[in-house]
């Protein structure tokens, strides 16, 4: 019985991250509407924990990070030398 829902539990959790990845405009959507009940009915910290991120710089979930100021610079290719 246990199993069956750590197993439920992973496969609702990754359905969730899909979904935010392939459709992120209406997960925020949806997202923002259920911390607003959530609010409503009085569960605060559930609500402030489902509120989505405010989105910065493009928006269109394309990978850029909305918390950092500037890109990380990526670290030149090594070329690996065997003696």
């Amino acid at each position: 019985m246990i199993e069956i829902l750590i197993v439920a539990a992973l496969v609702l959790w990754s359905a969730v991250v899909v979904f935010k990845k392939v459709f992120p405009k209406t997960a925020n959507s949806m997202l923002q509407k259920l911390s607003r009940y959530c609010a409503g009915r009085g569960w605060n910290k559930l609500a402030a924990r489902l509120k989505p991120n405010m989105v910065s710089g493009c928006g269109g979930s394309c990978g850029c990070s909305s918390n950092e100021a500037q890109p990380k610079e990526k670290a030149p290719v090594q070329v690996v030398k065997w003696k």
